[in-house]
């Protein structure tokens, strides 16, 4: 036979509501917190305005000069987005709605097809690190093909890291003295269908970045 057990007594807890001096003192670093943050960021999206705009402007005029030898190259973000055009490619300015700080990328890819030159590239990008917001420039490059069992034939690229610093610490007369060298080689392997000069110099100059396979 079932024995009926009655219910044990349930005693509902007391509400315990956070103190008001201690909400008070918290919504204050809260604020304070806001209005450091909110600062922070704004300055930030007027370092990486200007990095940007350099970046971009100086990767456009190496386009152009590669350009008037028949070398072809493209250009991420595309002219058409961050530029007008007088006369293309020479005449033009920045548009006033470009997205500035807001572009996390620039890219500048040679579209060479013999030598394997196709994906050899210039790639400029900001990333974090713990808190830390910080810019890589790096040379990425077609190392060659290897086929793989499951998914077959894939390309290999290797990247060679032109330049890195927090972006407190860009220093951009540095990146485009290592960048004019970087041009130089590119420029001169191209007048001499070598593009061995190239993948040597900055194998030599710079410390390997990522390899990856596409």
């Amino acid at each position: 036979m079932l024995k009926y057990l009655s219910p044990s007594p349930y005693t509902i807890p007391e509400v315990v509501t956070m103190p008001e001096d201690l909400f008070a003192q918290l919504d204050a670093e809260l604020q304070n917190m806001t209005d450091d943050i909110v600062d922070d960021m704004g300055k930030l999206a007027d370092k990486k305005a200007a990095i940007n705009k350099s970046i971009i402007e100086n990767f456009w005029k190496v386009w152009i000069r590669f350009d008037r030898m028949k070398i072809h190259f493209t250009m991420e973000p595309s002219p058409g987005a961050f530029a007008t055009f007088k006369d293309f490619p020479e005449e033009w300015e920045f548009r006033d709605n470009f997205d500035f700080p807001n572009t996390q990328s620039v890219y500048l890819i040679d579209k060479t097809q013999d030598q394997g030159r196709t994906g050899d590239s210039l790639k400029a990008w900001f990333y974090n690190l713990g808190k830390e917001v910080h810019f890589r420039l790096v040379f990425e490059y077609c190392e060659g093909e290897h086929y793989y069992k499951y998914s077959g034939w894939k390309r290999i690229f290797a990247q060679q890291v032109l330049y890195d610093a927090p972006i407190d610490k860009v220093n951009l007369n540095k990146v485009w003295e290592i960048l004019a060298g970087v041009i130089k080689v590119w420029f001169e392997s191209h007048l001499r269908k070598n593009r061995d000069l190239l993948i040597k110099y900055c194998k030599e100059s710079f410390e390997k970045g990522e390899t990856f396979t596409n």
